[in-house]
C-alpha cells in the first residue's frame, strides 16, 4: 500500500534543509549570533511538526503544531532582521517558503480546533 504523501512534512523538511542552507552563508559572513537562532528555529519547526505526527490526543497534537508556529515566527523575526540589516544576506525564496509554510500550519491548527468541538 502507497503512503499518503503529507504536505507539512515536506514542505517543513524543505524548509529546514534551505534554513540549514542560509545559516551556513550567515556564518562564512560571520554572523554567528543570527545564524545559530535562525538553525534553531528554523529547523525547530520541521521537528515539532513531525512529533505531532504521533500526538497522544488532539490536544497534544494541536499543542505541539502551536510549537511549531511559535518557531515560525522566532524564524519570520530573524528573516526579516536580515531583510532589513545591509551588513546581512537575505533570501527571498526563504521568506516565501516561510510564508507558504505558516498558512499552511495556520490552516491545520484552525481546522484542527474546529473539529475537536
Amino acid at each position: 500500500m502507497l503512503k499518503k504523501e503529507n504536505v507539512v512534512i515536506e514542505k517543513s523538511i524543505e524548509f529546514a534543509l534551505k534554513i540549514i542552507e542560509f545559516s551556513e552563508l550567515l556564518l562564512e559572513k560571520r554572523k554567528y549570533v543570527v545564524a545559530q537562532q535562525v538553525l534553531k528555529s528554523g529547523t525547530s519547526i520541521g521537528a515539532n511538526i513531525h512529533e505531532a505526527q504521533n500526538a497522544e490526543s488532539r490536544a497534544d497534537f494541536i499543542h505541539k503544531m502551536k510549537i511549531a508556529l511559535k518557531e515560525l515566527e522566532e524564524t519570520k523575526y530573524w528573516l526579516v532582521l536580515c531583510e532589513r540589516s545591509q551588513y546581512y544576506p537575505f533570501d527571498l525564496k526563504l521568506k516565501e517558503s516561510v510564508d507558504e509554510l505558516g498558512l499552511i500550519l495556520y490552516k491545520i491548527v484552525s481546522s484542527s480546533m474546529k473539529n475537536g468541538r
